[in-house]
């Protein structure tokens, strides 16, 4: 069934589990989050961002997402993952999309609350709900994200002193925080804050979101949630598992992609179900 981003993170706050966001920029992809979330009784966050239009156009993806996620036994929002500009954020709502990220992250402070609370009132009118962020999470090298890496990481991460102010001046249903990960493939262990994260927690009222997901290990997932985070995002994982299964079933130049298409959303399949089970949402729907 579709849903909106309340209706799956406000219980997994209240029951300090996560829910997983997996980014689906093809068929192959959505069937096989959607495959996993069912078997596992699991809610589910599946949409796209708009670093990946140039590969699945907005609208195209909009096809597939929505309908899949009206016929699916469990809850899943459709998200907007990092919107960047208002534009797409609007276009996504338009197009039916339960929810949406708008990312001023990198925009001075009044600048970011200024825009996000405008797109809050936009997502609200429309019954969507919308994920602001503060800080900025940084980007590994090659990440789709682009590189916003710097020496001292921390320096881009969350003030607590402020988080509780930019939720409520904002209205936003759930909160992006800094705290040490990054998007895209990790060189080396990432070191997260799980303090700051306790703290944020402690003093706002919305769902805490962990960007950068894919590569912690399965001790910082589990402390993470423990600590106050509800939504994980999960891109990289599943992107090279659907190459590793490529790569395993391709055996000769005789196999055609419908060859190669079971594999892929089954392997999908299986990466999404062992994050649900290590973020505790197996049988939540």
């Amino acid at each position: 069934m579709l849903v909106n981003m309340n209706e799956v993170l406000l219980p997994a706050r209240k029951g300090k589990y996560g829910i997983g966001m997996f980014n689906a920029v093809n068929l192959e992809m959505a069937r096989g989050i959607i495959a996993a979330a069912e078997q596992a009784s699991s809610p589910v966050i599946m949409g796209t961002a708009e670093v990946f239009f140039s590969y699945c156009p907005l609208e195209e993806a909009a096809y597939y997402l929505i309908p899949m996620a009206k016929k699916a036994k469990v809850p899943v929002a459709i998200h907007l993952d990092h919107g960047m500009t208002e534009d797409a954020c609007a276009k996504a709502l338009e197009l039916g999309f339960t929810s949406i990220m708008y990312d001023c992250s990198l925009e001075s402070y009044d600048v970011n609350v200024r825009k996000v609370k405008e797109m809050a009132k936009l997502a609200h009118s429309f019954g969507a709900t919308i994920e602001g962020e503060l800080g900025h999470v940084g980007d590994n090298e090659g990440s789709y994200e682009g590189e916003h890496a710097t020496e001292d990481p921390s320096v881009l991460f969350t003030d607590p002193k402020i988080a509780k102010n930019f939720v409520d001046q904002t209205g936003i249903d759930a909160l992006a925080i800094a705290v040490g990960t990054a998007h895209g493939a990790y060189k080396r262990p990432p070191m997260l804050d799980f303090e700051r994260i306790e703290t944020i927690y402690r003093t706002t009222s919305v769902p805490l979101v962990l960007h950068g997901g894919s590569g912690l290990s399965d001790s910082d997932f589990k402390k993470a949630i423990r600590s106050g985070i509800s939504k994980v995002n999960i891109f990289t994982d599943i992107n090279t598992a659907a190459v590793e299964a490529m790569f395993r079933h391709f055996s000769s130049f005789n196999k055609g992609m419908i060859d190669l298409i079971p594999a892929t959303v089954e392997s999908i399949k299986e990466n999404v179900m062992e994050k649900m089970d290590l973020f505790d949402s197996y049988n939540k729907a």
